[in-house]
C-alpha cells in the first residue's frame, strides 16, 4: 500500500510524471480531475478502503496541505512518498505560456502557488523523498539531499 504525494508550483510536469511512472499501478487524485474537495475525499476514502496505491496529483505546497493526505496515509498503514518538482520560477513560467485552454494557468495563480511553496520534509511524515526535474530530454529523478 503505497501514497504518492506531489509537491510543486504549476507547469513542473507533475501530471506527466504520473503518466510515465504510475499511470498503470497508481490511482490518480488529482482536484483538476474531480473538481472538489468532497470528490477527492470519496476517492481517498475508496483507496484506503481498498487498500489501493494512489497518487495525490496537486501542487500540494504547503505542509498543511499536504498533512491531510500525510496523516491520512499514516494512519491506515500505507508507505508515504513524495514527490518535489524542482523548478524555476521562470521555467515554470514559460512552460506554462505553451499551455492552450484551460490548462494555461494564469500568471497570478502561479505566483500565488509559489509564495506558498515549503519544500517538503522527511519531518513531515513522509517514508521517502525524492526531487523530480524536468527538462527538454525527459525527467530525473533524485534521492532526496536535505539541499535545494
Amino acid at each position: 500500500m503505497e501514497a504518492i504525494i506531489f509537491c510543486g508550483i504549476q507547469a513542473t510536469g507533475k501530471t506527466g510524471f504520473y503518466t510515465s511512472y504510475f499511470l498503470q499501478t497508481h490511482v490518480r487524485i488529482s482536484l483538476d480531475l474531480l473538481k472538489s474537495r468532497y470528490r477527492e475525499d470519496l476517492f481517498l476514502d475508496a483507496c484506503i478502503k481498498s487498500a489501493q496505491p494512489f497518487v495525490v496529483d496537486n501542487t500540494n505546497p504547503s505542509k498543511a496541505e499536504r498533512a491531510k493526505y500525510i496523516s491520512l496515509a499514516n494512519k491506515h498503514q500505507f508507505k508515504v512518498k513524495g514527490y518535489y518538482f524542482r523548478s524555476s520560477l521562470t521555467a515554470a513560467l514559460e512552460r506554462n505560456n505553451l499551455r492552450t485552454g484551460k490548462a494555461l494557468i494564469p500568471k497570478v495563480g502561479m505566483l500565488h502557488t509559489y509564495r506558498k511553496l515549503e519544500i517538503p520534509s522527511l519531518e513531515e511524515g513522509f517514508d521517502e523523498l525524492f526531487y523530480v526535474e524536468l527538462d527538454d530530454k525527459g525527467f530525473t529523478i533524485k534521492t532526496w539531499d536535505h539541499e535545494i
